[in-house]
């Protein structure tokens, strides 16, 4: 699951970084309030990367995910990537833990694993 999970906050982190490009010409926002929300949501999904075997770095993920369907209300172009991004997350969860789950059994199924 981390892989997936992992990969899809790294594309995050380009598309809200070119949000934020877009914001900052299209929008009433100033640089610095635009780079203050942006950067930090940038940071946020690579910290992410590394706490999403912690307790609560899904459920962080999805906050990102809310968040990043809600920047939308500046640029509105983000609705739509952001229900793509919300939709990639579900899935790496998702199918993320069912290879998890299938990677175990295979382990615990091996000669090797005694």
């Amino acid at each position: 699951m981390r892989t997936l999970c992992a990969s899809t906050l790294i594309g995050e982190f380009f598309v809200i970084g070119f949000a934020g490009l877009v914001a900052m010409q299209t929008s009433d926002l100033s640089a610095g309030t635009v780079w203050a929300v942006s950067g930090t949501a940038m940071v946020l999904s690579v910290l992410l990367c590394g706490m999403l075997s912690r307790p609560g770095g899904v459920q962080l993920g999805w906050l990102l995910q809310i968040g990043l369907v809600a920047s939308g209300f500046v640029v509105p172009m983000m609705f739509i990537l952001g229900a793509a991004f919300g939709a990639l997350w579900w899935a790496s969860v998702h199918f993320g833990r069912k290879v998890d789950a299938a990677k175990a059994r295979f382990a615990a199924a091996s000669p090797d694993a005694a």
